[in-house]
């Protein structure tokens, strides 16, 4: 079974691919979305979450979703068209890094899906290419909450992988970006989405004991949550930043 099947297994429960409770999601699409008319795109959106959560309550705004994976995007279809939402929202499968659109989005969304462009900043770089004058970023990463033992590189991690919640912000502000809102993942939300994570799973191979991809699911519920709970639990944190341009520095002459 690849990886984006055992992803979409994974998020049954808990369908935001990120440690994000259902509050944090509509307090920080609250603050990114536009005012009125305007155009948002997700890099990376899966199953569209983001998406249909941000146009639900927005009449004016319209939609893009990129994602690698066609299943997700044909969930994301289904989805959207569920909700009434489908002559407003148009996803598109293939290589996020490599979309391109005729026009600029007032507000650009990549939370939880940086690997696809090599991190946070080739991200933010990405996501500058689609950015209409005056719009925002929404982009959530993983940063060490505390340096990484032994136990969180055995689980499967890098040391340099990531920084510290204030050397990741230094690093994207000299970049040319401020912050102008971040949240956080709380504790209770990592271990909602673990839980979830790996219960799905879990739940999906019992169910199906005599399916042959039994064991592989099985097994990737269990080395997940190994990795967690030995590994990574209160080491690796998660921010969600809401980005805007620095303004240009001006000439003094």
């Amino acid at each position: 079974m690849d990886r984006a099947r055992i992803s979409s297994l994974a998020h049954a429960d808990h369908p935001v691919a990120a440690p994000l409770g259902d509050d944090s999601v509509r307090a920080l699409l609250d603050r990114a979305s536009p005012d009125g008319p305007g155009r948002v795109l997700d890099l990376g959106c899966g199953t569209g979450v983001w998406l249909t959560r941000a146009l639900a309550d927005r009449p004016g705004l319209r939609a893009d979703g990129v994602d690698h994976d066609p299943g997700s995007v044909a969930a994301a279809t289904r989805a959207a068209d569920a909700a009434g939402l489908g002559d407003r929202v148009a996803f598109h499968t293939g290589d996020a890094s490599a979309a391109r659109f005729p026009y600029r989005h007032d507000l650009v969304l990549c939370v939880g899906a940086t690997h696809a462009f090599g991190g946070l900043l080739p991200t933010l770089r990405a996501a500058r290419e689609h950015l209409a004058p005056g719009g925002a970023v929404l982009v959530g990463d993983g940063f060490w909450e505390r340096p990484p033992g032994r136990a969180t590189l055995d689980a499967g991690f890098a040391a340099d992988e990531y920084d510290d919640l204030a050397t990741t912000v230094d690093r994207v502000v000299a970049e040319g970006w401020l912050p102008v809102h971040g949240h956080v993942s709380t504790l209770r939300e990592w271990d909602d989405y673990e839980w979830s994570w790996t219960g799905a799973l879990t739940r999906w191979a019992l169910d199906r004991p005599e399916h042959p991809d039994h064991d592989e699911v099985l097994r990737a519920a269990t080395g997940h949550r190994d990795a967690w709970l030995h590994g990574y639990r209160g080491t690796l944190g998660f921010v969600t930043l809401l980005l805007r341009r620095a303004p240009e520095p001006r000439d003094p002459t």
